[in-house]
């Protein structure tokens, strides 16, 4: 029997060119497809172990005969280079900007280790904002305004850009006003601050926002509890939420979700009052049924929800607006303070005594934070050709008392044109050095005896630069800062408004602007809240999580900086459905009817209930109890049933030799959180 000769196999790849299609001999890449692996496993913030699943292995096999199974060993070292990769690019993409701009807040994880993120922003050669996360380091306590200062220091030192921060944008944390006086003061003393530091620190509008509000819902907490608790009544069952929706139907109501809210979230709680208004006549009507219902709001009470809904919609908008991280924000506060100082005035002659206080509280809050002139939101609403100073002359008598509106507007002009003659300063000192570097030039050229044409020509060229640049350095009659503000303003087309760039604008207009525009480049590149901070924040609940909480700081910063670094290099932005946010309310009267309390170690429960999905999360918090239990979903749980109807069964197992994931018994409120 003569032995069997092995067929090779033709291996070939098409590409497009131009638009054709061409088919070339393939070349298989192991260091290429191991890059790959890596940019996956960032981005998708996967294991290292997941390079060793089995059925992984298989689905490459038969993908290309040519794989090589991957170690989490060798995955982790991949991610390493690619890491270090992306810092020198990125190092070295921040040496040619003018300016950046810092957010910074702390985070703890589940392990107990607090971690400070550090994410820089600034627009590019292009025209493009670009945000990167430089650090995601452990900061051990205590965490003082002094130590976080110190760890900021370190960080600007190491990537070189201790000279370039224009402004540093935080929350309200009373250390954050510490950190800031640290670092402006050494700042100061290193002369890089822009008009003596009057823009460099900025407060996080979103917190402040959410204060401000949070503050003005406690006058009618009351109701808002009534509406939460009946809502928590309702999703704790599926009979139960059966039995609404029905009514709901009977009545011809819009098929909308009710939503439970987070407390601390104030907008969450705006939605959950909006959404409840759609059924006050199904509430009533579901208590006829459920004698145990008893969170019904009077009609005065709806009443009184749907005038405070009124008020909160304006800042539910501001606050997604000015939330945004793929467009310039700092240009379009200023227009939004004015909508909400606006809604207050006339909230604040509402009839009902219980608007009048709710306004009045939010009006303090308001006045505390934004009574005083904010100078970076001023400059960068003129620097808007939109709005220029006649933004200004519209809004400060609005929001300020007149006295003080007139004086207001002339600061705003006045930093602003400190601000430009600090530009143009830095502007001719770099046209200066141009030219001593050309002159250098020329006289080496020039003392050579044997010159050729192409010599000379190039030193006729050098002569005539020099001569335009001295040219240049003389100041025209009028600035550019000058020339832009005569200028009227633009007018977008109908219904172009909302998608005008203000980058793209300047872009347009850098050559008629040359220092003007750079002022721009950097003022616009401004963060005014933290959100940014936030959604790594997010993404850290999903790397240090309970079955990963041995990684060491140095793995977390690489997974944390490299998935975002990864995410700039495809141009893809953060996914927000890596998981499921799944709340169970628990109450007390179930726990006692089921007799969970006298659980021991030695018994074995179950018991099937509900679980209500709401908006996606990224993270665990099972509360403190003394008492744990195992989750174990049915197999008939799979995707299509969290959309639909948006209710997923499963059971509740107690066992003392739990092994995945731990639910509380002992807290009335539950939240979980399961990957997707």
């Amino acid at each position: 029997m003569g032995s069997k000769k092995k067929q090779k196999v033709l291996a070939v790849e098409s590409k497009e060119v131009d638009g054709n299609f061409t088919v070339s001999n393939f070349t298989y890449d192991r260091g290429r497809v191991r890059e790959l692996a890596a940019h996956m496993i960032l981005y998708h913030e996967y294991p290292f172990s997941m390079m060793e699943h089995v059925v992984f292995n298989k689905f490459m096999s038969a993908n290309t005969p040519y794989w090589e199974k991957m170690s989490r060993t060798l995955a982790k070292k991949e991610c390493m280079r690619t890491y270090e990769n992306e810092k020198a690019k990125l190092r070295t993409l921040l040496k040619h900007v003018n300016k950046v701009h810092i957010t910074t807040d702390m985070w703890t994880s589940c392990q107990k280790l607090s971690y400070m993120v550090v994410t820089v922003h600034f627009i590019d050669a292009d025209w493009h904002l670009q945000r990167r996360v430089l650090n995601f380091c452990n900061v051990p306590p205590p965490h003082t305004g002094l130590l976080i200062a110190d760890a900021l220091e370190k960080c600007f030192q190491t990537w070189g850009i201790e000279n370039k921060i224009s402004s540093i944008t935080v929350d309200n944390a009373s250390s954050n006003d510490v950190v800031i006086r640290i670092l402006k003061e050494d700042f100061r003393l290193k002369r890089t601050l822009t008009v003596g530091g009057k823009l460099f620190h900025v407060r996080c509008c979103a917190h402040i926002t959410n204060l401000l509000v949070q503050y003005g819902l406690g006058e009618i907490r009351d109701i808002v509890d009534c509406v939460r608790d009946g809502i928590k009544y309702l999703v704790a069952s599926e009979n139960r939420l059966k039995q609404f929706s029905e009514i709901a139907k009977q009545l011809q109501l819009p098929s909308k979700k009710l939503i439970l809210d987070v407390p601390t979230r104030w907008n969450s709680t705006y939605l959950m009052l909006d959404a409840a208004i759609q059924f006050k006549e199904v509430f009533p009507r579901y208590g006829d049924r459920d004698r145990c219902f008893e969170w019904v709001p009077t009609v005065e009470e709806w009443g009184q929800v749907e005038n405070v809904c009124q008020l909160l919609v304006i800042f539910n908008e501001v606050t997604n607006i000015v939330s945004g991280s793929d467009y310039p924000t700092t240009n379009l506060f200023l227009s939004e303070v004015w909508r909400m100082k606006d809604i207050l005035g006339k909230k604040s002659r509402d009839e009902n005594e219980y608007m009048k206080s709710m306004v009045r509280k939010m009006s303090a809050k308001f006045d505390k934070y934004w009574g005083e002139c904010n100078l970076l939101m001023s400059i960068a609403a003129v620097l808007d050709p939109r709005f220029k100073m006649v933004l200004i002359q519209f809004c400060f008598p609005l929001i300020y008392h007149m006295p003080d509106a007139a004086k207001n507007i002339d600061h705003v002009s006045q930093v602003l044109h400190e601000l430009y003659d600090e530009y143009v300063h830095e502007y001719n000192s770099t046209l200066e050095a141009q030219r001593e570097q050309d002159n250098a030039r020329m006289n080496v050229s020039g003392s050579s005896s044997s010159v050729g044409t192409g010599r000379s020509m190039q030193s006729g060229q050098s002569l005539f630069k020099s001569f335009v640049r001295s040219v240049d350095t003389v100041q025209p009659s009028k600035s550019e800062l000058d020339n832009y503000l005569e200028e009227s303003i633009y007018i977008c087309e109908e219904g172009s408004d909302a998608s005008f760039n203000a980058l793209d604008w300047w872009k347009t207009n850098s050559l008629k602007f040359r220092t003007l525009s750079k002022l721009a480049r950097d003022i616009l590149a401004t963060p005014i809240t933290t959100v940014s901070s936030e959604s790594t924040f997010s993404a850290g609940g999903r790397v240090i999580d309970p079955h990963r909480a041995s990684l060491s700081t140095e793995t977390v910063q690489m997974l944390l900086c490299g998935s975002d670094w990864v995410r700039a290099l495809y141009g893809l932005k953060r996914s927000s459905s890596n998981s499921l946010q799944i709340t169970y309310m628990y109450s007390s009267r179930s726990r006692v009817e089921l007799g969970l309390g006298s659980l021991t170690n030695r018994v074995r429960a179950e018991l099937e209930f509900m679980l209500n999905v709401n908006e996606p999360s990224s993270s665990v918090n099972f509360g403190s109890s003394n008492k744990r239990a195992e989750l174990g979903l049915d197999s008939s749980c799979e995707r299509a049933e969290f959309a639909q109807p948006k209710l997923a069964r499963t059971r509740l197992v107690y066992s003392p030799t739990s092994t995945h994931f731990l639910l509380c018994l002992d807290v009335v409120n539950i939240t979980l959180y399961i990957s997707s």
